[in-house]
Parts: C-alpha cells; sequence; structure tokens
C-alpha cells in the first residue's frame, strides 16, 4: 500500500498542506524544525490516531489555529492505494467550547470512505512502521515504552486486540480506584466481607480482556521473533541468536526456575495457551493476591505490567548488552515489524524513517537501505544528504522543506 494523496489543515506547523505523494522512495531533506517529522507524524497517525510524539491530541493543532481561531481544528485526509482498491481516510479534531466557563473540549472524528467510524476501525486501513532516532534505545528504556510499542504495533493489524486494550484500561481504572477505596477503609478498620465481593464482577471483566491481550501478545512476538532472528543474525554476521522474550506479569506458563532475574534466557512457548485459560488461571491468581492487593490499593498482576526483553545469546541485553547491541536490535525488530505486517494483511507497510540513518553507522546505513528495497513507500527525513549513497539518492524523490512549505521539488532520478 501507499499514500498517494495527503491533505493536511492546522497540523503543527502546517496551517495548509496539500500534495500527491509518490510511490518508493521519499527523502524529505531539510534543517530542524521545518516539518519533515511532522509530515511523517501525520500519516503514522492515519494508522490508529495515536501520536507518538504528543502528550495529548490537542498539541497536534496548529497553535496558531487555537489562538486565533474561533473555531480551533486539525484535519488530515489521505488516498490510500491499496490492492482492493482506493481508501479515503478522513481524521479531525475539533476544539469546541463547552459550559459558562467557554473552557475547551476536543473531539475526534474518524471517517473511512466517508462512512464515520471508530477509532479502533482504523485497524489495517493503514499500516506503517515508524522507526525514530529514540526507538534506538528501546532495550534500555522502560517497560511502559516497550508495551507501548507492542500496543501500536499489534493494534494496526488486529482490531480485536485494539479493542480489547481500551476496554482493558477502563477496566483497570476502576478496579484500581475500587482498590484504593477498600485500602483506605482496611486502614480505619471499616472494610467488610461484602465490601471486597464488589471486586469479582471487576476481576471477570479485567481477565477476559486481560486474557486477549497476553494471548495476542505472545503469538504476535513469536513471529515477529521468527522474522527478527535471522535478520539480526545477517546484521552480526552470525554472532549473535535473538530473542525476544516476552514476561507477562500473570504468566499462563510459569518458567522454570530464576534465570531471567540472573540476566539468563529460558525460550518459552506461550502461544497455545487459549484465552479461556489464561482467564480462568489469572482470575484464580488474583484471588490469592486480594488481601495484598487492598493493602496497596492496586492491580498487581496483568498487561498493564507486562515485559519485553532482548536477548542475544542466552544474554539479556538491556542488563549486559552494549549500546550498540542494543541499536542491532532495534534495527532487527523494525525490520521483522516491516515482514510481520506484510505477512499479516498481504501488503507492505508504509515505511517512515525519522533521522535514523544519523544514529546508525555506515555499515549499518548499508544494511538498512539495502533491506527496504522492495518497500512499495518510504519517507525518510534527513538534515544532510549525504548520508545517502548516490545510487540510493538516484533511485528517490527528493523534497526539500522549509517553515512548513515544500520550497522546491526535484526528483533525482
Amino acid at each position: 500500500m501507499h499514500i498517494a494523496h495527503l491533505s493536511l489543515t492546522n497540523f503543527r506547523n502546517y496551517r495548509r498542506f496539500e500534495s500527491e505523494l509518490p510511490p518508493g522512495n521519499l527523502i524529505l531533506v531539510g534543517r530542524n524544525a521545518q516539518g519533515k517529522t511532522s509530515l511523517l507524524e501525520a500519516i503514522y497517525y492515519l494508522a490508529g490516531a495515536n501520536s507518538p510524539h504528543a502528550g495529548s491530541d490537542r498539541q497536534l493543532i496548529n497553535w496558531l489555529a487555537v489562538r486565533t481561531d474561533s473555531h480551533p481544528f486539525l484535519k488530515i485526509v489521505a488516498e490510500v492505494n491499496a490492492d482492493d482498491g482506493l481508501r479515503k481516510i478522513d481524521i479531525r479534531l475539533e476544539l469546541d467550547e463547552i459550559g459558562p466557563a467557554r473552557d475547551l473540549r476536543l473531539r475526534k472524528s474518524v471517517y473511512i470512505n466517508g462512512l464515520k467510524k471508530r477509532v479502533g476501525d482504523l485497524s489495517g486501513v493503514v499500516n506503517a512502521v515508524l522507526f525514530l532516532p529514540q526507538d534506538m534505545a528501546l532495550v534500555e528504556s522502560s517497560p511502559g515504552a516497550r508495551r507501548r510499542y507492542l500496543d501500536a504495533t499489534i493494534c494496526q493489524v488486529d482490531p480485536v486486540y485494539c479493542l480489547a486494550l481500551t476496554e482493558y484500561g477502563k477496566v483497570l481504572s476502576q478496579r484500581n480506584a475500587l482498590l484504593k477505596v477498600f485500602q483506605e477503609r482496611k486502614s480505619n478498620g471499616t472494610l467488610s466481607a461484602s465490601d471486597e465481593g464488589q471486586l469479582v464482577f471487576w476481576d471477570g471483566q479485567l481477565c477476559q480482556h486481560g486474557a486477549i491481550l497476553i494471548a495476542r501478545r505472545a503469538r504476535a512476538l513469536e513471529e515477529i521473533e521468527l522474522h527478527a532472528t535471522p535478520v539480526h543474525r545477517d546484521l552480526t554476521e552470525g554472532a549473535e541468536h535473538l530473542r525476544m522474550a516476552y514476561q507477562p506479569a500473570y504468566d499462563p506458563v510459569e518458567p522454570q526456575g530464576k534465570q531471567m532475574a540472573l540476566g539468563l534466557d529460558v525460550p518459552v512457548t506461550r502461544a497455545r495457551v487459549s484465552q479461556e485459560e489464561i482467564s480462568a488461571g489469572m482470575q484464580t491468581r488474583l484471588q490469592e493476591l486480594r488481601a495484598d492487593e487492598v493493602k496497596r490499593g492496586m492491580t498487581l498482576i496483568g498487561p498493564h505490567r507486562d515485559e519485553l526483553r532482548f536477548v542475544a545469546n542466552g544474554v539479556d541485553l538491556g542488563i549486559y548488552g552494549s549500546r550498540g547491541q542494543g541499536r542491532t536490535a532495534v534495527l532487527s525488530l523494525k525490520l521483522a515489524e516491516m515482514a510481520w505486517m506484510r505477512d499479516r494483511s498481504g501488503e507492505w507497510p508504509i515505511l517512515l524513517l525519522d533521522e535514523v540513518l544519523a544514529e546508525l553507522d555506515l555499515a549499518r546505513r548499508h544494511d538498512l537501505l539495502q533491506r527496504i528495497n522492495g518497500v512499495e513507500q518510504v519517507l525518510m527525513t534527513t538534515t544532510d544528504i549525504g548520508l545517502f549513497g548516490d545510487t540510493f539518492r538516484q533511485k528517490s524523490n527528493i523534497w526539500e522543506i522549509t517553515a512548513g512549505t515544500v520550497s522546491s521539488i526535484a526528483n533525482a532520478q
């Protein structure tokens, strides 16, 4: 698939942008803070209405529009060429005044082929793999960052997962709020057995949605690993064998021993455990943890506490790996993610590379550019066109971005 036409209104520093986008390689060159990354961000937003850069959607609306327009809004419209024909996506963010204080409330609308849809319905409509400089630190970053990566990746191709993720978040908030109340009642001696019985309903809901997340994370990671392992072997010239070790906070298949605590890896297959088995086992475990959860006022197990570790030759790279090993593992992961999405959807995803070449040594740049040959559409940003070899530039379209406008377009062919 590829984006054939993109239109932006009040997105970041773009008051208005509209252009056809060519298939193949498109290099966006320009100084920092000119709008190169914003174009990639807008395309990635089409995949799930979620930004990797913004803390809230409101930050995406052009600041001048927020300050001066009577009805501030943002609009992204794209035409996507896919194997089954042309798809049109229209996403709108609008700030509406509510109440006597005239507070601004954000409203998000999604239209697919002219029909109003839920955000979750974007799953599979546009698939995109985004590679950011900060992704290079994914191996040593926080567990939350790795969970967010997993969620964003799986949601693109699995609408059932996306819906379960949303519902799980709602249930978790309700359950934690109830546990906080019980924590306070226990501290002043007013907690009764009937109070704790209220948790039974939320246990069932949490386990129902949580089991979907655990089962599908396990399956997705095993599938992605099948692609990542040979890529990593090539990138390390056969010196390392990469595994992605999924460590669910509720583990339906408990590994033997404590090897992972020592930075060692024991491969465990969880993808064959049914959702029903996971849900039943998780409910049992929650009952065992009831007193501890009330004491601490929080839910202690579930997908919100899952981990993903990168393991090479049996050693956890997040603990013992070098920075170079971590970067090679992430590069392998992103290349595997592309191939996995192609397998799941039947089409190559759109590849978005934001200043990534500057983070790689010469050999890794060459490996990356060689391996993206055949991807239907690749958009890359850079401040230094010299990072791309002559041969690659000759096969690419090059756009110069200045102050939110395409000031010149040069085709290097």
